[in-house]
C-alpha cells in the first residue's frame, strides 16, 4: 500500500466523525493524520503545500459522494 492509499484509508476511517463535525469543508490528511479542515479547496491546498511541499498528502471535501479530479501536481512558485 503506497502513502496515498494510506491517506485515503485514514480519511475513510474518520469519515463518520468528519461528516458530523466538518460537513462541506475540505480536509487535509498527511501521515495518516488529519491536519486540518478548511472552508475552501484553495485554503486547504495553500496550507498543505506550505507544510508538506512535494510530499504526498490528501485533500478531500467532506460529504461529497463523488470525488472530483484535481491536479495531482501543483506548481510551487
Amino acid at each position: 500500500m503506497d502513502q496515498l492509499d494510506r491517506e485515503i484509508a485514514a480519511f475513510e476511517r474518520a469519515r463518520v466523525s468528519l461528516e458530523s463535525n466538518h460537513l462541506g469543508e475540505w480536509v487535509v490528511f498527511h501521515g495518516e493524520e488529519l491536519i486540518g479542515a478548511y472552508p475552501s479547496l484553495d485554503d486547504a491546498a495553500d496550507d498543505a503545500l506550505d507544510k508538506f511541499g512535494r510530499d504526498v498528502f490528501l485533500i478531500r471535501q467532506v460529504g461529497r459522494s463523488k470525488v472530483s479530479h484535481v491536479p495531482s501536481v501543483f506548481r510551487v512558485n
